[in-house]
């Protein structure tokens, strides 16, 4: 699978249940197969998250032009299966109702206990426009 935005994550932003800059984004690392027409949260496999990182912080203006980019973050002490995918999605505080944004491919990294720091590429998360 390539990385991509969820067609219901898109749809998400699309409608307004998304907003950058307003609500809580997180991150988490994922083992398991990606599903593109999952949408929330909840869909997921509980046992193929790795880790979940604090919410981001989150600039649509610097990029501009309808890029979303994130400040890097350090998620602290990870373990556990090695994990393939990097996915965002929008905390609503509910698993049932936290729309998945977007997945990116990684390659196949096994936490062994130490922290893993999480670099943004430096054009952006993702670009709507």
């Amino acid at each position: 699978m390539a990385s991509q935005l969820f067609p219901k994550g898109a749809e998400n932003i699309l409608e307004g249940n998304a907003i950058f800059g307003t609500h809580n984004f997180k991150v988490l690392f994922y083992s398991g197969a990606i599903t593109t027409t999952w949408e929330f949260h909840s869909s997921l496999t509980g046992g193929s998250i790795i880790a979940t990182s604090g919410n981001l912080t989150i600039d649509t203006n610097t990029p501009g032009n309808g890029v979303v980019d994130a400040a890097n973050i350090t998620i602290t002490a990870v373990s556990g299966s090695a994990f393939t995918h990097v996915i965002l999605f929008r905390d609503t505080g509910t698993s049932a109702t936290s729309p998945l944004i977007c997945v990116w491919d990684v390659a196949s990294f096994t936490p062994t206990g130490g922290d893993v720091n999480v670099v943004f590429n430096a054009s952006g998360l993702f670009s709507i426009a």
